[in-house]
């Protein structure tokens, strides 16, 4: 499945989709796609090559999208059609250059028998939970609950009067909570995969 529309997701299908981990999300929308292409001849030393990618033990694929286990760690891999024996990476010189790039040196770390190390590209605990935050208030929200229904039951408004609830700060982060999720729900979320590039973008 791939519908590049305003309410569309960007990825490829897979056969297993419990975690975002198994989720094939296409190269143009998401920079730590590691793009591979065949080596130019000559342009590196054939003594100084490094074990070959086997794509055979990909945890899935769907066309050019595979996702490779290396040294515990799943990577996300784009095939030209030049092939990859032996292998090169793709780096566009755009905004997203070190992105693309730490996601390429992680994976030469990996075949290079190397841990390929934390992965940048992961949000922090405290963005996850604010996320869950924002898309249970927007649930709420969509099923015509008040803000004060969706903030008594996020976080609690014991003590708050009817008359102090109007200018209560409770009252304004429910009121962020739901915007927050109205803008993920639409296509907001796709700025997830750009983490953590802070500029401004036009994926879509």
């Amino acid at each position: 499945m791939r519908s590049p529309g305003a309410g569309g997701c960007d990825f490829a299908s897979a056969t297993e989709t419990t975690s975002p981990n198994s989720v094939l999300w296409t190269a143009h929308v998401l920079p730590s796609v590691i793009a591979l292409t065949g080596l130019p001849a000559d342009l590196a030393g054939p003594s100084f090559q490094l074990s070959p990618l086997l794509l055979g033990s990909s945890v899935a694929a769907d066309g050019p999208e595979h996702l490779v286990a290396q040294r515990g760690t799943v990577f996300r891999v784009h095939l030209d059609d030049a092939g990859i024996s032996p292998s090169a990476a793709l780096l566009p010189l755009d905004q997203f250059f070190e992105s693309r790039a730490t996601a390429a040196i992680r994976l030469w770390r990996g075949l290079a028998g190397r841990n390929p190390g934390p992965n940048p590209a992961a949000l922090p605990r405290a963005r996850v939970d604010r996320l869950i935050l924002a898309l249970r208030a927007l649930d709420g929200r969509l099923d015509d609950a008040t803000y004060r229904e969706i903030a008594s039951i996020l976080s609690g408004d014991a003590g708050v009067s009817d008359r102090g609830w109007k200018s209560h700060d409770l009252r304004d982060r429910t009121i962020r909570l739901v915007r927050f999720g109205l803008g993920m729900m639409r296509s907001g979320y796709r700025r997830l995969l750009l983490y953590p590039y802070r500029g401004q973008s036009s994926v879509s």
